[in-house]
């Protein structure tokens, strides 16, 4: 990697890695490119260390981390986080919030738990990796992009409706679990009233 590569801290998305079951280390290099801040889950430690990527941090439960002092001077100067209750996700991003990160890419979370983020969007911008789909989240009630053909998903509250407008043709979309939209290329314009996710494949 590069010196050109040395951006200032807390600049690049953060890394949040909850699991990794899912993932291959090729699909997620280009999430390291510019050096962000890694923090990982204990369960999927032993496959990111296998992946030779700089750790910052360990959410370790307090048995864990007795457990596996070893690390802290094996993969020094990397550090645990303690998570008393179970709750990985919520532990890492108070500390990302707290340290005054902008934006995080969650790794191996479940996307249909993605309305429980809402109230941590204020303070950071989070895509969700969940199996081959990214989700990002769309907060404005009117948001255009450009995509090329694709097959997007999205998540959406059930029955809620989403207007998506191409130069060619508009569309209403009633929701429903893993509503899925073809797209051609071009800019796609997409409305509705509340906040919801759209799903791109990786």
């Amino acid at each position: 990697m590069s010196s050109h590569h040395f951006v200032k801290e807390q600049q690049e998305p953060a890394l949040l890695i909850l699991d990794t079951q899912d993932y291959r280390f090729t699909q997620l290099s280009s999430l390291l490119e510019w050096v962000p801040t890694v923090i990982i889950a204990q369960d999927a430690i032993e496959t990111v260390i296998s992946w030779g990527i700089k750790i910052d941090i360990i959410l370790a439960s307090p048995e864990y981390q007795r457990e596996n002092l070893h690390l802290l001077e094996e993969q020094y100067p990397i550090k645990f986080l303690t998570v008393k209750n179970g709750d990985f996700l919520d532990e890492g991003l108070q500390y990302l919030i707290a340290s005054k990160h902008s934006a995080v890419n969650i790794i191996g979370y479940d996307h249909k738990k993605a309305f429980d983020l809402e109230e941590k969007l204020d303070f950071l911008n989070m895509v969700i990796f969940d199996g081959p789909i990214r989700y990002f989240p769309v907060k404005e009630k009117s948001f255009k992009k450009w995509f090329p053909v694709s097959s997007l998903q999205i998540h959406a509250p059930e029955d809620s409706l989403v207007e998506m407008k191409t130069t060619n043709e508009s569309q209403l979309i009633k929701i429903s679990h893993a509503t899925f939209v073809e797209t051609e290329e071009g800019i796609v314009t997409f409305n509705a009233m509340k906040p919801f996710w759209i799903g791109e494949m990786i």
